[in-house]
């Protein structure tokens, strides 16, 4: 007969062992694109499972930990302290889940300390030529869609859009493993989106230029920063809001000078754009183009394919809420409101799909809200002040503002109707 295998309780093992444990998770919920206030509510909750009392904090660039035993009582001082240096994060639910999954075996007690923390590592590998190409892939599509689904272009316009947004999707790629590249790869993108828009226009068929443009650049636009600073600041975590709201800011005008620097390259070789309306797209195009880019989102945030359905199901929610709501606001501004509505229903969702399915809510949250930020009206303000165009800047400025206030009240009313079990 065989004797059962205990695993060592975690609160039991070596301090340095819960320690590098901890250290490794929340290097991975930063890497796969937690916000500042999960990320330091789901690090302080495992380590009170641990027996550590952990202070946390993090920011868009760093991550500082202090860890002191809880068997020193109030009194006791921290023991260690930890800081980490570590790029911006970007969204990859698959090991987001995987990770969340890990800790919550590490705290039931079916998995080692050490084990956990070796298949915390293990997810850091470097992206196949197939994942490679499923991004480039969803760059191109969610450009197509976008330039179909709200901005109501031609076909042409639609085509050309995705073509470009596969370009910038191949130049996404190569800046991810060359540092120089990344620096300059978002003003490289608008700058290339917006020759090849006007250079097509002149000398192929004419587009409406700032359509295609802001289709096939959309996925740069930083929409979700933007509205993960305001959630950030909103919640008083100052440091980590401010520093990422001047990095979407910056982000902002790098495409801002990438399209105006392209505009005047081709007004000085005499390349002059013929900007014109072709026939829009019919309105039944709404909906294979919602359910194509749900499963470009899909793709983009890297789901695992059991989420998928998850995450078409959150896009198709959050654009109907949205648009419903802007139709019913009445004597209330429709835009707003919609959004409100949207960041509230989806919130609810989230919480609701955390507590039920003991996975993170982010797999309904981060896809279900790209299409309700407003990054294109902060792209809009941005250019329009590089072309001097300051009451129009200004306006849709202050339409940016209302939007994040809008949405970031929408996600926080939504926590308080169902109130989040998991930090993620």
């Amino acid at each position: 007969m065989n004797e059962p295998v205990h695993v060592i309780s975690p609160a039991s093992a070596a301090l340095n062992t819960r320690i590098a444990f901890l250290v490794e998770l929340a290097r991975r919920l930063h890497k796969y694109g937690t916000s500042a206030p999960r990320l330091e509510m789901a690090i302080s909750g495992v380590a009170q499972r641990l027996g550590l009392i952990a202070e946390v904090w993090s920011s868009p660039t760093a991550i500082i930990i202090s860890f002191a035993d809880q068997g020193q009582g109030e009194e006791g001082l921290a023991q260690v302290t930890q800081v980490v240096r570590l790029l911006p994060g970007d969204v990859n639910l698959e090991r987001l889940c995987r990770a969340d999954d890990i800790a919550d075996q590490v705290i039931d007690g079916q998995l080692d300390l050490r084990e956990g923390f070796h298949q915390l590592r293990a997810l850091d590998l470097p992206d196949t030529r197939r994942d490679q190409a499923n991004v480039i892939i969803s760059y191109g599509l969610s450009a197509a869609c976008i330039a179909a689904l709200f901005l109501h272009s031609s076909w042409v316009d639609m085509v050309v859009a995705g073509v470009i947004g596969l370009l910038i999707g191949g130049i996404t790629i190569l800046a991810s493993t060359r540092p120089r590249l990344s620096v300059a790869s978002d003003a490289i993108s608008a700058l290339v989106a917006t020759m090849i828009t006007i250079v097509v226009s002149a000398w192929i068929v004419p587009l409406a230029i700032k359509s295609v443009i802001l289709s096939s650049l959309i996925i740069l636009i930083p929409g979700m920063s933007l509205t993960t600073a305001v959630r950030e600041i909103s919640s008083q975590h100052l440091v980590s809001g401010m520093a990422r709201m001047g990095g979407a800011m910056s982000t902002l005008l790098k495409l801002g000078f990438g399209t105006l620097a392209a505009s005047e390259v081709c007004n000085a070789l005499g390349i002059h754009a013929r900007d014109f309306v072709l026939p829009p797209l019919p309105s039944w195009t709404d909906y294979p183009a919602l359910l194509i880019a749900a499963v470009a989102f899909a793709i983009l945030f890297r789901a695992a394919r059991r989420d998928w359905p998850v995450v078409i199901f959150a896009v198709v929610v959050g654009y109907f809420t949205t648009r419903w709501g802007g139709e019913i606001a009445g004597r209330l501004p429709a835009a707003p409101f919609g959004v409100f509505l949207g960041g509230l229903v989806l919130s609810a969702l989230a919480n609701l799909y955390a507590r039920f399915a003991h996975r993170p809510g982010a797999v309904i949250r981060e896809p279900g809200i790209l299409l309700l930020v407003p990054g294109s009206v902060g792209f809009r303000s941005v250019s329009y002040l590089l072309e001097r165009s300051t009451k129009l800047g200004m306006d849709t400025g202050l339409l940016l503002i209302t939007l994040l206030i809008a949405l970031a009240a929408g996600l926080m009313f939504g926590e308080l109707l169902v109130a989040p079990r998991r930090s993620l």
